[in-house]
């Protein structure tokens, strides 16, 4: 059945066509806005009450937006409904599509790469935002007492904060061409994303792939701040 479109989302839809293609864990929906002229726009809605903060997202797209590809924002609002951020389509298509899913020995070691290609290119020392662990438990939701003590730094990158990886856009030659979702962008232990990306290829691609992600991404692998950092994340928010 299809998914109720809100009010706010049609306004913004325009003449063009709206069909969910996203719903995320915690009550939000990213509709396809699509137009006559075959263009596309997507629009990110999260109704009152979720724990999503769009307008977090706003501000980390507009500061990634000039280092490295991600959405532009085309606008973004709220009313007594939820909240909604409208962003223009890139070129690429997620690292789940079907053709990808299909091909792992080709989109895992892209996901890496295209996580690399990010740590390196956005920079520490200017960034504002930050995802670190003080300020994970700070906000988190769940039991974080068994955590225990959280490991040593290791290396100090801008993460992207949710790099599971339907969030990688992959080109048409199978490389990494952009990033999505990036509400959670923050300067972190880059084991905060490679914990959480090398998890995510379980759901998606099967077992037997993290280590195939990880020489990709060149770097050996690290079961005590994998752990961790798992277990963060699942603190979450």
């Amino acid at each position: 059945m299809p998914l109720p479109v809100p009010p706010a989302v049609r306004r913004l839809a325009g003449a063009a066509r709206p069909s969910a293609v996203w719903v995320n864990q915690v009550g939000g929906t990213t509709f396809r806005l699509d137009d006559a002229d075959g263009t596309a726009r997507f629009c990110k809605w999260a109704p009152a009450g979720a724990p999503l903060d769009l307008a977090a997202e706003v501000e980390r797209l507009a500061w990634a937006g000039a280092r490295t590809a991600v959405p532009r924002v085309l606008g973004h609002g709220a009313d007594e409904d939820g909240s909604w951020l409208l962003t223009e389509a890139l070129p690429g298509e997620p690292a789940v599509a079907p053709r990808w899913l299909a091909l792992p020995g080709v989109a895992v070691p892209a996901l890496a790469r295209g996580l690399r290609a990010l740590h390196e290119r956005l920079p520490v020392a200017s960034c504002p935002f930050d995802w670190s662990v003080p300020h994970r438990l700070a906000r988190a939701v769940g039991d974080v007492a068994r955590l225990g003590p959280a490991p040593p730094v290791d290396r100090l990158v801008v993460c992207h904060g949710d790099a599971c990886a339907p969030n990688t856009l992959l080109g048409a030659d199978g490389e990494p061409v952009a990033h999505v979702d990036l509400g959670g962008l923050g300067v972190a232990d880059r084991w905060a994303d490679l914990a959480v990306a090398t998890m995510s290829l379980g759901w998606n691609y099967g077992p037997g792939w993290e280590d195939v992600f990880l020489d990709a991404y060149g770097v050996e692998p690290d079961p005590v701040r994998t752990a961790y950092y798992r277990g963060l994340w699942d603190a979450g928010p």
